[in-house]
């Protein structure tokens, strides 16, 4: 009796210590910043912009439905911003659209497993061949396809920009002149340093996004989304100590966000 009570309780105190050890072995893994200045408050500012900028998943309205089999294809890039052409090219956006189209339960057919299929896949659907497109689906894992879908860039501008700054150069001579004493002059002189500085820029970037059903070329739905992207800089420097920020969301997360708000449509109006 006692041999088995020595077990019992061996096998608890095991039980209880996988139980422990158990969050810590399925944790995701973190990593501490390897830069001189993390800590401090330029550095802090900076992480407060860049937290603003990263990857946010969105919760899909309709995820819990399994949705038919999917391939995407490169759409176009309208924009003839040469910023955003030398950036990005239709594979990127595609990219993109692979991964929220699987994180909204869609069952992607990511365009590497078409391997020499892929040209000739994209070339039926841009010219909406439907007999093109039948023999391309009657091989392969594509059988299983209903709709083809693209993500195009039809805008990308620089739509407004501002920009102001303030000198204390003036205002500081002026308290020199009529102060007429050395703390008069010393105010003046700390006024005089005062620089400071605020830019801001606004682009527009617009994404369409089609799905063609996948037998017949034939368009089923559309949809266009805009969004602004802002980039701003300022800066101030007051008796030689300066100090500068500047941020903003980068294109490809731009991008990303307006796939985002295409899939968001898609999952709730197409599955």
């Amino acid at each position: 009796m006692n041999t088995i009570l020595r077990r019992s309780r061996q096998h608890l105190a095991i039980a209880a210590v996988l139980a422990c050890a158990a969050p810590l072995a399925f944790a995701q893994p973190t990593f501490e910043s390897a830069s001189p200045t993390a800590g401090g408050s330029t550095s802090q500012k900076a992480n407060d912009s860049a937290d603003k900028a990263m990857y946010k998943a969105v919760e899909y309205s309709n995820r819990a439905k399994p949705g038919p089999a999917v391939v995407v294809v490169p759409g176009e890039i309208k924009s003839n911003n040469a910023n955003f052409v030398q950036k990005f090219g239709s594979n990127n956006i595609a990219d993109f659209g692979e991964l929220e189209l699987s994180q909204a339960n869609f069952k992607v057919l990511e365009r590497s497993d078409l391997g020499p299929l892929l040209n000739e896949f994209q070339l039926a659907y841009s010219l909406g061949d439907p007999d093109s497109a039948r023999k391309m689906l009657k091989k392969g894992r594509l059988k299983t396809t209903k709709y083809v879908v693209k993500f195009d860039i039809l805008k990308a501008e620089q739509v407004a920009a501002a920009k102001e700054s303030i000198s204390g150069r003036t205002l500081g001579n002026i308290i020199g002149i009529l102060g007429g004493s050395r703390g008069s002059a010393a105010a003046g002189e700390a006024v005089g340093s005062v620089e400071t500085g605020e830019s801001s820029g606004v682009w527009i970037i617009g994404m369409r996004y089609k799905i063609m059903d996948a037998n017949t070329t034939e368009q089923l739905a559309q949809g266009y989304t805009e969004e602004k992207m802002e980039v701003g800089a300022k800066g101030s420097s007051i008796l030689g100590v300066s100090s500068s920020q500047e941020g903003g969301i980068t294109l490809d997360g731009m991008v990303q966000r307006l796939v985002q708000k295409s899939v968001w449509e898609i999952d709730a109006k197409y599955k």
